[in-house]
């Protein structure tokens, strides 16, 4: 067991959380990064041609330079950036050293991970929310074929994909998989692609479905995975098609689990928005600070990188202060 009891204990090792150990080292707090996966790990799970919406001076942090070859950075130039910055600061992250258990231990807290124990003063929440996917809760859907994550369009050549979703995720994969010789179609919730997606990539995707290349069933759901088709409930009816893989881009959620067991309150509306003070970003539990994207609960459009790094500075003003 660590008896070593620490300042500052942050869960997640993106970019927020790399931002917040920054942030401590220059208070000169006692902290540790754990992260259950490799460095940023959601932007390392990205599908690999992805591209961010933001410039890449937006996503710097600490006064280092983000540079790109172009105006929007890709994901392996992230990647690269935030590595910099990891080996910049030397930061104390542990990898691979998933969180398993939070609970308050007289005036600290204990932290449970896959390998060992901790102690801390304060805990920071920075988890992001690209670890547990949306589930669609129809039969079939824990089939083998089914997938919630995508990577890139190799897989699929050949392939009948049905790709479930309308947001940038859903068409960067239904775009990338048709130009490498899928047959791709395409399951709506609206009757058309989100609006939001990014401005460059909708004409496309509008541009495919309209002449066919893509087919899109609109105001639709699926009701049935099966081995080798899939049933779809439409507005002109059930329609069951052939289908060799579905990427169910449904979107994803914070870990409520420890947030739960902290006691950290939530919104009782569909956001599920946890409770904290916006002036210090401190939970209703005193000591559990929240920082980034998990501010939103499943309303995941509110925050992002760009401005969610000010949480951190933020966050250990306040630590400072109250650890004196």
């Amino acid at each position: 067991m660590n008896q070593k009891i620490y300042d500052v204990l942050i869960v997640g090792g993106g970019p927020i959380g790399l931002a917040c150990g920054v942030e401590a080292q220059k208070a000169d707090l006692d902290y540790v990064i754990l992260e259950k996966g490799a460095l940023t790990n959601s932007i390392f799970n990205y599908p690999i041609n992805m591209t961010f919406f933001s410039t890449s001076e937006r996503l710097e942090m600490a006064n280092i330079p983000f540079m790109s070859i172009g105006n929007k950075p890709t994901r392996t130039e992230a990647l690269e950036y935030y590595r910099r910055v990891f080996l910049h600061f030397n930061l104390n992250v542990k990898l691979y050293e998933g969180v398993e258990t939070l609970a308050k231990n007289g005036e600290n807290f204990e932290v449970k991970t896959s390998k060992g124990t901790y102690q801390t003063k304060k805990i920071i929440l920075a988890t992001g929310f690209y670890d547990l996917p949306n589930l669609m809760n129809v039969p079939g859907e824990d089939l083998p074929k089914v997938q919630h994550y995508y990577k890139e369009p190799w897989p699929f050549i050949g392939q009948k994909v049905l790709v479930v979703g309308g947001a940038n995720s859903a068409v960067d994969a239904a775009l990338e998989t048709w130009r490498k010789g899928a047959e791709v179609s395409m399951v709506l919730l609206e009757d058309e692609v989100d609006e939001n997606v990014k401005y460059w990539v909708r004409p496309d995707i509008m541009n495919r479905i309209k002449e066919g290349s893509i087919k899109a069933f609109t105001k639709s759901r699926i009701k049935e995975i099966r081995e080798h088709e899939v049933v779809i409930n439409t507005p002109e009816g059930e329609v069951t098609i052939e289908n060799d893989f579905v990427l169910a881009m449904t979107g994803y959620k914070p870990n409520f689990a420890l947030l739960d067991q902290l006691g950290v309150e939530m919104s009782q509306d569909e956001k599920r928005q946890p409770c904290y003070d916006e002036l210090n970003q401190e939970s209703n539990v005193p000591g559990v600070y929240l920082a980034g994207v998990v501010c939103g609960g499943l309303n995941t459009r509110e925050f992002f990188i760009e401005n969610s790094i000010v949480h951190a500075e933020m966050i250990m003003k306040d630590i400072k202060e109250k650890l004196g």
